[in-house]
Parts: C-alpha cells; sequence; structure tokens
C-alpha cells in the first residue's frame, strides 16, 4: 500500500536509481518548502502530497513547486492534498508550525511545546493505523514525537533533531582540528536542545580516538541555530538535508546510521538509529560515566515536561488542514 523503493531509469536514461511512490509532507513554513525542494531535485519520489492549514497555502507551494520541476526537468510531481490523503505515502513529513510567539530566551525550542501540543494531537489521530513512515520535525521534537507515537500508534515514528546536531557537531569538530569533516565520527545524542550529550568520549577521526575541545564545541553547538535565526529568520535546510538523509534510510533506498528521536527507557530522545533494508535498530554508542549522567538528564527533564504536553486538549485544525 505505502510503496517500497522502485528502480527505474533517470532522466538521462540508462542509470538506475530508487525511489517510492509517494511522500507527504504537512506544512508550508520554511522548513516545510525547503523539505519539499529538496524531495523535489532528490528525485526520491514520484509525487509529493503536499498538505498545510489551508487549501490556498498548500496549491501556492505546489505551483511553485511544479514551476521548480519544469526548470529541472524533474519527474517528480507536486500535488496539494487533504492530510488524509497522505495516509497512502511511504512516509509523511510532520513540519507544522502554530500561530505564535516564542518569548524564551533560553531552551527555545521548549517555548513551542503548549502551542504545538493541540495540533499534533489533532493530526496524529488522524494517522491511527498508518504503516508507513512518520518524521516529524516540529519542536520541542523529542516530546512532540512521542505525542505523534502514542496518540497515533503508529509504530514507525521518528523525531529530526539529534541527525542535525550531529551534523553541526562533525563540522564544528572538523573545523576545530582542520580536518576534512569526512574523517570525523561521532554522535550527538539525548534532547535536541539544552540537553544534548556530545559523544566525545567515542568520537573518532580517521578511526582513531582524539581529544576534543569540548568547551568550544559546545558553544558553536548552542550559538549556530541562534545565528542562522538572526540572519534568515529560521532554519530550513540544515533540517531538510536531516530530514532527506533520514528518509532514504527508512524508504530502504540505501542502508546506514542517523541520531533519531525515539523510545528509550520511560522517555523519547535522540540515539542512533540504524537501517538495514528499511527496518531500524536503535542502539547507543559507548559512553563514559559522565556522558552517562548527562543523558540521564536529559531523560529525566524530557519525562517531566511531558505530561503538560499530553494533557493538552485536543483541537481541531481549521479547514481540516494543518498549520505550517
Amino acid at each position: 500500500m505505502y510503496g517500497g523503493p522502485d528502480p527505474r531509469p533517470d532522466r538521462r536514461g540508462g542509470r538506475v536509481t530508487a525511489g517510492v511512490p509517494a511522500v507527504g509532507v504537512i506544512g508550508t513554513g520554511a522548513v516545510g518548502q525547503a523539505v519539499c525542494g529538496a524531495l523535489l531535485a532528490s528525485g526520491l519520489c514520484d509525487r509529493i502530497l503536499v498538505a498545510s492549514r489551508t487549501a490556498g497555502q498548500a496549491a501556492a507551494l505546489a505551483d511553485d513547486l511544479d514551476d521548480m520541476r519544469g526548470a529541472l526537468g524533474s519527474r517528480v510531481r507536486p500535488v496539494p492534498a487533504e492530510v488524509e490523503e497522505l495516509r497512502t505515502c511511504a512516509a509523511v513529513v510532520v513540519a507544522v508550525r502554530a500561530r505564535f510567539e516564542n518569548t524564551s530566551t533560553s531552551d527555545v525550542r521548549m517555548g513551542g511545546a503548549l502551542a504545538h501540543g493541540p495540533v499534533i494531537r489533532s493530526m496524529a489521530g488522524q494517522f491511527t493505523g498508518y504503516g508507513g513512515t512518520v518524521l516529524v520535525v516540529t519542536n520541542p521534537v523529542d516530546l512532540l514525537t512521542r505525542l505523534f507515537a502514542e496518540v497515533s500508534g503508529c509504530r514507525r515514528v521518528f523525531g529530526i533533531g539529534s541527525g542535525l546536531d550531529s551534523a553541526r557537531y562533525r563540522l564544528a569538530l572538523a573545523r576545530l582540528l582542520d580536518v576534512p569533516v569526512g574523517t570525523v565520527a561521532g554522535h550527538v545524542i539525548g534532547e535536541h536542545g539544552e540537553a544534548r550529550v556530545v559523544c566525545a568520549s567515542s568520537t573518532t577521526v580517521n578511526g582513531l580516538p582524539v581529544s576534543v575541545p569540548l568547551l568550544r564545541v559546545r558553544e558553536e553547538l548552542r550559538a549556530r541555530p541562534g545565528r542562522i535565526n538572526s540572519g534568515i529568520g529560521r532554519t530550513r535546510c540544515g533540517p531538510a538535508g536531516a530530514v532527506m538523509s533520514t528518509l532514504r534510510l527508512a524508504c530502504g533506498v540505501e542502508d546506514g546510521t542517523t541520531e533519531l528521536s525515539v523510545a528509550h527507557g520511560e522517555s523519547w530522545l535522540g540515539i542512533p538509529v540504524r537501517f538495514t533494508g528499511g527496518e531500524p535498530l536503535s542502539s547507543l554508542p559507548p559512553l563514559d560515566a559522565v556522558e552517562v549522567r548527562q543523558l540521564e538528564a536529559a531523560s529525566s527533564k524530557l519525562r517531566a515536561a511531558y505530561p503538560a504536553v499530553r494533557g493538552v486538549p485536543s483541537q481541531p485544525v481549521p479547514s481540516g488542514r494543518n498549520g505550517s
């Protein structure tokens, strides 16, 4: 029903690539737009089903993407859709953003918890029995991924966040050590937020242990999103890249590991997930005593914050569509 990878020739003929029939994107804001553009350019799927708060928003983004399709000669067809129609997709990306003013000056990602909770609850109820993959991008992503999974009952729900943190970590460390980023292997796990855990003890460069300048790395991880937001209003390309990387793994196009928010113990938080043929297996990297305590603190923080999000009454979304 949801369609796994299908072999198909590229636009020039000859070379065979893998793809899926359709991917759905809910949300036409900065991240939703970036994800849709990346999907269209990548050729990962045959169709992009776009849903948003209003029919006009979804149709406008689909038209803009159609222009991109014409310019690129892409085979990927963007289509405006109702949220219910996305149940036929192999994967659905949840990138909604409610209208609210985030006045938080610290722990900023937590600022959207109560605003986004009702929208995610309402949306998750529409996906009961869905057998495809759901990727939640909306912050606070660890809490909202858990909320979507528990309300919908879906088996394959993952949160995008720690994978982006890990990419930023590898970039920062490569710059600080003056080495190619491809030689750096390391994870950032825990919360996608202030309680992130940098797995310095297991980080390697060219397969060898390395001394990580943790203070400088943590400062860069803290400051980078703020610099992006102050310059262009929202982070968008980085989250879209993390979504695309995960879609290729979750849809079985390629095998590999990325850091995703999944159930772990009594909470949901970011840990490495290995995909083989689209099937996930999560496991922690080796941690030293300090990192173990940090992970426990992140788990405790998320467990304490979740009941307030879970208890927010469900609210219908205007026009039967979900926020951008």
